[in-house]
């Protein structure tokens, strides 16, 4: 039987290349935990900072919005089927970038509720590198349900 964090990732609408989640790590009503390994070879590396390239902002803001709105929203739901049609729109993110993230690091994305309602999520969520230093942060909210 798989776990409720396997559901989970398995109920997202996003599939590889652009899927930014590997593991959910914790979950519960009030937020999310999980880890992404940006791989050498993702696509997007090629021609982001020729010869020093770095994961590009709006790309750790996707892989933060896929784990703290779209796989938490999905947990809050409760509707963590593999067969449901999951629907997510970001509506709004205020981010700090600190530090970079370079091709092979693993990130650890921690997303906190701030409210639940009428299917739209706020969380406060930070990413930290594997030495714990917080590389972003900030507050995003979006609308999600299931069609």
């Amino acid at each position: 039987m798989l776990s409720t964090a396997t559901h989970i990732i398995e109920s997202l609408p996003y599939k590889k290349p652009f899927l930014f989640v590997d593991r959910i790590t914790e979950v519960d009503e009030n937020g999310i935990t999980a880890e992404y390994t940006f791989r050498n070879d993702e696509y997007f590396y090629e021609g982001h900072f020729v010869n020093n390239p770095v994961t590009p902002g709006v790309i750790l803001t996707e892989c933060m919005a896929q784990i703290g709105l779209a796989a938490f929203g999905s947990y809050l739901l409760g509707k963590i089927e593999k067969s449901a049609n999951l629907s997510m729109a970001l509506s709004h993110t205020d981010m700090d970038f600190l530090y970079p993230v370079l091709p092979g690091e693993k990130v650890h994305v921690i997303a906190r509720k701030e409210y639940f309602r009428f299917n739209k999520l706020k969380c406060s969520v930070k990413m930290l590198n594997e030495r714990d230093t917080v590389v972003c942060k900030g507050v995003m909210s979006g609308m999600i349900k299931y069609l």
